[in-house]
């Protein structure tokens, strides 16, 4: 298939590609990576008139610690996180959420900011970012401001974008050394969306869990905070009680549709099944297993 025809912009900074973006409206669109928006032209799921491509973009780029916060420039691609010796020491779950998206090929091109701004609920990095408490930092006409990423998605390709504006960076506050995580993916094959999967980040004391986020991808018409799940978990000895009340927890709120994936129940009988499986993983990773 064949995109329509469409005006091609490549501005040099955020501020061309915003006013790029507030004067032409609804008849444009942000290019990163290709990955999902360019299929979407090809199949005239999407028309429009003006792409804003933003690969010339400096200030998109980057991995930084800025206080107590690991900051992400939305061009950074999914092949820079795995690569990344800062992520691997404080984020070591980016790196392990990274290697299970598509292949090398897509994630050599594919970028972060991608990957969260456009609300496709199968992606992975959008639960990550709201089991990691990340804030998506937004730069549009008005100037900048920052959403929750538990905020930020209001319906399958719904996000709290407004006009003329574009994803810029993460902000992803740091976590402690020692913590436990652990992103668990259960998909067809190499490359596939997943069935369901869990992303679960933890830290232990004197045997109990003391903090504990769990975050769920493509179970739902977004992605999930899990957060009856995780208050279940906090203050647990995480035995094979609190694991199973967990794994329910997260079950009740999925709904995910039948597809050929797998049925809605197949489905949802899964996400119990990644959550309890990350949960035991991130545990026995924060006790240095």
């Amino acid at each position: 298939m064949i995109p329509g025809a469409f005006v091609y912009h490549r501005p040099v900074s955020v501020a061309d590609a915003v006013g790029l973006l507030a004067r032409f409206g609804d008849d444009a669109r942000p290019l990163a990576g290709g990955h999902s928006l360019i299929p979407m032209m090809k199949l005239r799921m999407a028309a429009p008139a003006h792409l804003v491509d933003l690969a010339a973009i400096g200030d998109l780029r980057g991995i930084r610690e800025d206080g107590g916060a690991i900051v992400i420039g939305a061009n950074v691609t999914q092949a820079e996180l795995i690569r990344s010796e800062l992520l691997a020491s404080r984020l070591p779950i980016l790196r392990e959420t990274s290697l299970q998206i598509a292949d090398p090929q897509v994630r050599s091109k594919g970028t972060i900011g991608g990957n969260v701004a456009n609300g496709d609920p199968g992606n992975d990095m959008p639960a990550l970012m709201q089991c990691l408490d990340a804030g998506f930092v937004l730069t549009g006409p008005k100037g900048e401001r920052t959403v929750a990423a538990r905020e930020f998605y209001h319906g399958p390709f719904m996000t709290a974008l407004g006009s003329g504006e574009m994803l810029t960076a993460v902000r992803i506050p740091a976590r402690p050394a020692g913590h436990g995580y652990a992103y668990e993916k259960l998909k067809r094959k190499v490359g596939d969306y997943a069935t369901a999967a869990a992303a679960v980040v933890l830290t232990i004391a004197g045997g109990r869990v003391v903090t504990a986020s769990i975050a769920l991808t493509n179970v739902a018409p977004t992605p999930l905070f899990a957060a009856d799940a995780s208050k279940i978990v906090a203050g647990s000895a995480l035995d094979a009680e609190t694991l199973k009340r967990a794994a329910a927890a997260a079950k009740a709120i999925a709904d995910p549709a039948t597809d050929g994936r797998g049925t809605a129940e197949y489905r949802r009988e899964m996400t119990g099944v990644m959550v309890a499986r990350a949960l035991a993983k991130a545990a026995a990773r924060a006790k240095g297993a």
